[in-house]
């Protein structure tokens, strides 16, 4: 029986994404986000705080107290974040989104198929994170492992912790990667690089 793993992944304003951009603009979460592929074209619909302006290639759809639905069309040869996990066969089960940052959540096999698909994305789209892992079924996440933070540089660690404690790992998120880098005083490029590099070091003790 696989270990039937439940992993939410993160990236930062993906290049050309409504559905981060539109997160950027309301004054809440994009939830609910659909995608139907039957036509020429990706159609993708998603939920948000009514009476915001969440784009030009956004069309409203209708309204329900507070909240509205909201339609998009692109490409399916585009680079999509959530169609880039689903190529390592596991089906996006929820896409939500909060000031820029996408959270897809998805379920696969073990821990090896975790590894792959972080840092096969990573090479792909740059700033990924690997917000949470969750374990069902008959398994349990009670077998302990020691992290051995030292493998971690000065930096590594300052940058990995400014960042916690800011909430940039949160749901919703208290601070976004501009802000995290500006209190750093370094650049969201730079930011990623550390953050990566961190995360791969801690996830080589946690998934062996």
């Amino acid at each position: 029986m696989s270990e039937g793993l439940r992993v939410e992944l993160a990236i930062d304003s993906p290049e050309a994404c409504p559905v981060a951009d539109a997160s950027e603009r309301v004054d809440g979460s994009v939830t609910n986000v659909t995608r139907s592929t039957g036509g020429e074209a990706v159609v993708e619909e998603f939920s948000a705080p009514a009476g915001t302006d969440v784009g030009e290639a956004v069309e409203p759809l209708f309204e329900n107290g507070s909240e509205a639905r909201y339609r998009f069309r692109r490409d399916p040869d585009q680079d999509c974040f959530c169609d880039a996990v689903e190529t390592f066969d596991c089906a996006v089960s929820d896409i939500q989104a909060e000031d820029g940052q996408v959270i897809a959540t998805a379920h696969v096999d073990d821990a090896a198929q975790v590894r792959a698909v972080v840092e096969e994305l990573r090479d792909a789209f740059g700033d990924v994170a690997l917000r949470s892992l969750h374990q069902h079924g008959e398994g349990t996440l009670g077998d302990a492992v020691v992290v051995d933070r030292g493998q971690l540089t000065d930096r590594q660690r300052e940058v990995l912790e400014t960042a916690h404690e800011m909430g940039y790992f949160d749901y919703p998120k208290g601070a976004n990667a501009g802000e995290v880098a500006e209190a750093l005083d370094i650049s969201v490029s730079t930011l990623a690089e550390h953050l990566a590099a961190a995360q791969t070091k801690l996830l080589d003790d946690v998934l062996p």
